[in-house]
């Protein structure tokens, strides 16, 4: 796709007799950062699984360009996302791990791999098992495997949960940089800092409810 824009009509969606989403009307254009904030259990990461193809709406419609998520496309096509807690092969190192999953589509190399794992402050030749990694270095880790296909979308849920303050400023410019190469990326957090920082445009999920805040 080439046109990135992300389009929410009338989106709701209902678990167990319970609305979670509620009649979310939102539009993204193909580049930048946006942010999403919101308490835990507010909806966020529905809304993003929904987006992804994870989860069908229950009313409403979403699409990326021109294709329509569930109709047209079954999933989100030409995106890199964390959702929640990234999952490793526990004993393999980070490198390994990636190369299992870059195996998939084929399209990157070793190089590559390398250079994302060494662009979120790890070391590509470490041996250490990824079931021995902090939760910080694990979730760097998913940020690496986010972005080494170079998809055109971003999708990152909590992407500093457990990083110390020096990884957090890496990955925030990481981010940026990744904006300044024509990315769009959508972030969701509790962390307002991160979210102000960061994002061009800033919303807020409340009980369900999506308004912009800025």
């Amino acid at each position: 796709m080439n046109d990135r824009r992300i389009l929410f009509k009338n989106v709701s969606k209902t678990i167990d007799g319970q609305m979670i989403l509620k009649d979310i009307n939102l539009e993204i254009p193909k580049q930048g950062i946006y942010g999403i904030v919101g308490r835990n259990g507010s909806g966020k990461t529905v809304l993003i699984k929904c987006l992804c193809g994870f989860m069908p709406v229950t009313e409403g419609g979403i699409w990326v360009g021109e294709k329509q998520i569930g109709r047209d496309v079954e999933f989100i096509e030409d995106t890199g996302f964390i959702i929640e807690t990234p999952g490793f092969l526990p004993r393999e190192s980070g490198f390994r791990n990636l190369r299992y999953l870059a195996s998939i589509r084929n399209v990157v190399g070793k190089e590559r791999i390398r250079e994302c794992i060494t662009l979120v402050g790890l070391n590509p030749d470490d041996k250490k098992w990824v079931g021995k990694y902090s939760l910080g270095m694990r979730q760097r880790l998913g940020i690496a495997q986010t972005i080494m296909e170079n998809p055109s979308l971003i999708i990152l849920d909590e992407p500093m949960n457990g990083l110390d303050n020096h990884s957090v400023e890496e990955i925030r410019k990481l981010l940026l940089g990744l904006k300044e190469e024509g990315k769009l990326i959508l972030i969701i957090s509790h962390n307002r800092e991160d979210i102000n920082l960061l994002c061009d445009r800033v919303y807020e999920m409340d009980m369900g409810v999506l308004t912009r805040v800025r």
